[in-house]
């Protein structure tokens, strides 16, 4: 996603899926695939090979796993701590709350 209006798109009515460090939230489009944004604020990961660390590997798991993903826009966001997590763990997290929002999408 690349535009603001794309982005107040998803913020209007999400679903959310949370860690303590990342939440998704997710809205369907009518695309009929999926698409992400991210926003890594520098008020959260204050270095910039961390924040570029981050939104490599959201992007490289997105891609990897975007052919099980529902039809649905997703923004990333990230909280304090997120720069702590290894990459392993960045990707169990990203993983398991793209499952989460897999399984929403099949209940509505």
């Amino acid at each position: 996603m690349l535009t603001p209006k794309h982005f107040n798109f998803v913020f209007q009515q999400p679903q959310r899926a949370s860690s303590p460090e990342v939440t998704i939230l997710g809205r369907q489009n009518e695309l009929g695939h999926p698409r992400i944004g991210l926003t890594i604020a520098k008020k959260n990961v204050k270095r910039a090979h961390e924040r570029n660390r981050i939104k490599r590997l959201a992007r490289e798991y997105f891609r990897l796993h975007q052919h099980e993903l529902p039809p649905m826009d997703f923004v990333l966001l990230v909280r304090k701590g997120v720069a702590e997590l290894d990459n392993h763990q960045l990707t169990e997290v990203l993983g398991k709350l793209w499952r989460r929002h897999c399984r929403l999408a099949q209940k509505s």
